[in-house]
C-alpha cells in the first residue's frame, strides 16, 4: 500500500514554487550580500524581497523581521534576548504550561539567571484564561509568551485578548505562531503582539531557516556576536538561499490563508472517525477554535503509538514529533486533564495541501481493521 503522510504539524515538504527560487542561489547568484559588488549587489536584493514577503503575510514592516536557523532560535532570540537587555526593568515572566519546549527550556534557562517564570495553565480544552494572565502580572513582570496555537491538539489561543492586557500594563508580549503562520491568518498588530516567531519547514519552505518579528523599538540582546548583520541581532553571513526560500513559502501561502480545502477535509475526517467509531473515539482541544488542519483524537483504551506501529504505512503522530517514540501521557493533554484511558490513546493526525480525501477513507479503514 502507498504511504500516507499526515504529520503536516511535524514538517511539511517543500513546495515546487519555492525549490524553483532556490535554484538560481544554487548556481549562479553565490556572492556575500555584504559585498558591494556585482556579485554582491544581486544577493542582497534577493534576501531584502525575502524579508518583505515574510513581512507582507504578517503585515509588519521588512526591517521588523529578523532571519534565524528556524522556530527555536528564534524563541530564544526573543525570551533570552529580551530577558538581558531588559532585566533592569524586572525578572518576571509568564507563560503557559502547554508551550513547545522551544519555549519551556528557555524559561528554564533564565530561572538558573535570576528570572522568575509563572506557568498559567489551560482549560480542557487547552486554552488559556486572559484573566489568569493578568492575574500574575507583578510590578517586576517584563515579558509575557503564549503560544499561537498549540502543535499538539490545534488549539488556538486568545492572542488578541493577551496582547491587549499586556498592552495595557506595558508589558512586551511574544507569541511562538510556528504552527498558525500560514494556516489562518496572523497580524501583528491585530494580536498586539511585540514579537512573533516563524518556522519554515512548517510552511513548505526548508528546515533550518525561521524568523522573528521584532516590533520597532523593542532592545534584544543579541544570541551570537560578531558583525553587524540582519540589524546588529544576528550576527554572521545570512543564509539567503532559505531565506530566499521562506519568502517565496510566505508569497505563497498569503494567497492560501482563508482558504477552506483543508479545513472541509479535516471536518470531513473527524465526521468519519465519529461515524464509523462512535463513543470509542474523542476529540482532544477545542471543537471550533483550533488549527484547521489539526485532528488530534484518543481511541479510548488503546495506546496510540501501538495503533500507529500496527499501521506501517502511515505518518502521523502520538503528540508532538518532538515527544515521538514515547508511550508516557502528553504533557499538553496531562494539562487538560484527560484521564489516561483516554489520553494514551491519543494520535494527532495533521493534514496539508497534499491530503485527499480517498488517503481519509483508506485511514479509517485501516484503522477499522485493527480495532
Amino acid at each position: 500500500m502507498e504511504n500516507i503522510y499526515m504529520d503536516y504539524n511535524a514538517s511539511t515538504p517543500l513546495a515546487p514554487e519555492v525549490v524553483g527560487t532556490m535554484k538560481p542561489l544554487l548556481q549562479d547568484y553565490y556572492g556575500n550580500p555584504s559585498a558591494l559588488h556585482w556579485s554582491g549587489k544581486p544577493v542582497k536584493e534577493f534576501l531584502h524581497k525575502a524579508r518583505e514577503q515574510v513581512a507582507e503575510l504578517i503585515a509588519c514592516s521588512p526591517g521588523e523581521i529578523i532571519f534565524t536557523s528556524g522556530g527555536s532560535e528564534a524563541n530564544n532570540l526573543a525570551l533570552k534576548g529580551f530577558y538581558f537587555k531588559n532585566k533592569h526593568k524586572g525578572n518576571h515572566i509568564i507563560t503557559s504550561k502547554i508551550e513547545h519546549p522551544a519555549i519551556v527550556n528557555p524559561c528554564k534557562f533564565l530561572e538558573q539567571v535570576g528570572a522568575r517564570i509563572t506557568y498559567v495553565g489551560v482549560d480542557r480544552y487547552g486554552r488559556v484564561s486572559p484573566e489568569e494572565i493578568e492575574k500574575a502580572i507583578t510590578k517586576e513582570t517584563i515579558l509575557i509568551t503564549v503560544m499561537h496555537s498549540n502543535n499538539e491538539i490545534g488549539t488556538l489561543q486568545p492572542i488578541k485578548d493577551i496582547g491587549a492586557i499586556a498592552e495595557r500594563n506595558g508589558i512586551a508580549f511574544h507569541t511562538d505562531a510556528s504552527q498558525s503562520v500560514g494556516k489562518v491568518p496572523v497580524q501583528v498588530n491585530d494580536l498586539k503582539v511585540d514579537m512573533l516567531t516563524i518556522a519554515g519547514h512548517k510552511l513548505y519552505a526548508p528546515k533550518g531557516i525561521g524568523a522573528l518579528y521584532i516590533r520597532d523599538g523593542i532592545q534584544l540582546e543579541p544570541l551570537i556576536h560578531g558583525a553587524g548583520h540582519e540589524f546588529g541581532l544576528r550576527a554572521g553571513t545570512e543564509n539567503t538561499l532559505l531565506a530566499v526560500a521562506l519568502g517565496k513559502a510566505c508569497e505563497i501561502a498569503s494567497k492560501e490563508v482563508g482558504n477552506h480545502r483543508i479545513k472541509d477535509l479535516t471536518d470531513f475526517f473527524w465526521g468519519s472517525l465519529k461515524g464509523v467509531f462512535g463513543e470509542r473515539v474523542v476529540l482532544n482541544g477545542h471543537p471550533k477554535e483550533r488549527l484547521p488542519n489539526t485532528l488530534n483524537v484518543s481511541f479510548v483504551n488503546k495506546i496510540g503509538q501501538e495503533l500507529l506501529e500496527s499501521i506501517p504505512c502511515l505518518a502521523a503522530s502520538t503528540g508532538s514529533a518532538c515527544h515521538a517514540g514515547s508511550i508516557e501521557l502528553s504533557p499538553v493533554l496531562k494539562e487538560m486533564n484527560v484521564p489516561e484511558e483516554v489520553g494514551m490513546g491519543a494520535i494527532r493526525f495533521s493534514l496539508g495541501r497534499n491530503t485527499t480525501k480517498e488517503e481519509i477513507d483508506k485511514v479509517i479503514l485501516l484503522l477499522n481493521k485493527i480495532m
